[in-house]
């Protein structure tokens, strides 16, 4: 039940991203682009996810445990650290010079934008190597 589950909330997400324009990297990159052709719309679809969110948290936390799931998985870590700043640096960089992030390239991916054929083999071996870099400093941490 739990990846028919996930593969509904997936679909739902593409979604989504394919009717407020955040999978057509044009659009992100007006929106990032405050001296230029500055586009404001995605700041309004970006409210109304915070919103979406704020108020699901609340209602999903109140429960005892997911609906497909045994427990919650939440982060145990809260500190900011180097790593996180240097993570958040590159996405925010690889954000702005693509237009693209995870979520939607994988959707353009399947809409035939061509930019999404570069920017995904480029966006896999960057996870891969932050993996062996988190590997390697948790070996050296132990």
């Amino acid at each position: 039940m739990s990846f028919v589950v996930n593969l509904a909330l997936g679909l739902l997400f593409g979604l989504g991203l394919v009717v407020s324009g955040m999978s057509d990297p044009a659009k992100v990159l007006n929106f990032l682009d405050l001296f230029g052709t500055w586009d404001p719309s995605l700041a309004f679809v970006m409210g109304g996810a915070v919103v979406t969110a704020f108020i699901g948290y609340r209602l999903v936390f109140k429960r005892q445990k997911p609906l497909a799931a045994a427990s919650f998985q939440l982060p145990a870590k809260k500190e900011v650290d180097r790593p996180l700043l240097l993570g958040s640096a590159i996405f925010g960089i690889g954000w702005g010079l693509g237009g693209f992030c995870p979520g939607p390239a994988l959707t353009a991916a399947t809409l035939g934008a061509a930019g999404t054929y570069a920017f995904l083999p480029a966006m896999f071996v960057g996870m891969w190597l932050a993996r062996i870099l988190a590997s390697k400093r948790a070996a050296a941490a132990a």
